[in-house]
């Protein structure tokens, strides 16, 4: 199901024995736009600390109760590496990360999540831990959702408006669309744009730009949250002439 990421914001995050903090953040990855960690911040229970937590111990989320149970014990996130967020996370950190918690590396193999396309599935199916530490894999992909939010939109031909939320599928976490606010140049009207969509990111400079005109996207059926539905979604990639992601 897709889901908004400013709607995650908050959550409380629990452990098999306590809650543990709120998620207060998300880092995805630029390669595979793929929510890789959920930032917890345990300010309440470990000042001056936040924690990773990777959606393959994240256990279903309970929406109305506003909840991402975690598949550890408080003790296991007490003592897990504690990695310094003001950094870019390096692929060193996240192999500490990972071999801390045991879990199977998620940029061995061809999919979205290694060897399988679902992040509960390295788990599950006890994929083997292997060490791939080449050029690509050192080189830093993640990203901060809210260091991301507010970043420029630009389409073929000026700017449309900024970067608003992010619409996340909830079983592979994979980011299918990015909102796009342009109160600036049409008030009260917010579209969505999908990665594939993305001609390349500006990263120095905050500007993401897309392979889109404005009027291409001033004419595109607005984004209501309550009507993301797959009758919206089939409307929208017709609009912009593209191959929807389901097919």
């Amino acid at each position: 199901m897709l889901r908004s990421v400013k709607s995650l914001k908050g959550f409380a995050i629990g452990a098999k024995d306590g809650d543990i903090g709120e998620a207060h953040d998300f880092i995805f990855d630029d390669k595979n736009w793929t929510v890789r960690y959920v930032v917890a911040d345990t300010q309440r229970w470990l000042p001056g600390r936040k924690v990773l937590i990777s959606p393959i111990i994240v256990d279903q989320a309970d929406w109305e109760g506003k909840r991402l149970p975690v598949l550890l014990t408080k003790e296991q996130v007490k003592n897990s590496p504690d990695i310094s967020m003001d950094e870019r996370l390096s692929a060193l950190d996240e192999v500490k990360y990972y071999d801390y918690y045991g879990l199977p590396y998620y940029w061995v193999g061809d999919q979205v999540w290694g060897p399988v396309n679902v992040p509960s599935d390295l788990v599950r199916e006890g994929v083997e831990r292997k060490i791939a530490l080449t050029h690509e894999i050192n080189k830093s992909h993640l990203r901060s959702m809210n260091e991301v939010s507010g970043y420029a939109i630009q389409a073929t031909d000026g700017e449309i408006g900024h970067v608003d939320d992010f619409i996340v599928d909830d079983e592979p976490w994979i980011i299918r669309y990015i909102v796009v606010d342009t109160r600036n140049f049409w008030p009260g009207k917010k579209i969505l744009v999908a990665p594939p969509w993305i001609a390349k990111v500006d990263w120095q400079n905050s500007n993401l730009y897309v392979n889109l005109s404005r009027e291409t996207i001033k004419s595109a059926p607005p984004f209501d949250p309550d009507k993301l539905d797959r009758a919206y979604e089939t409307e929208l990639y017709a609009h912009y002439g593209q191959e929807n992601w389901w097919s």
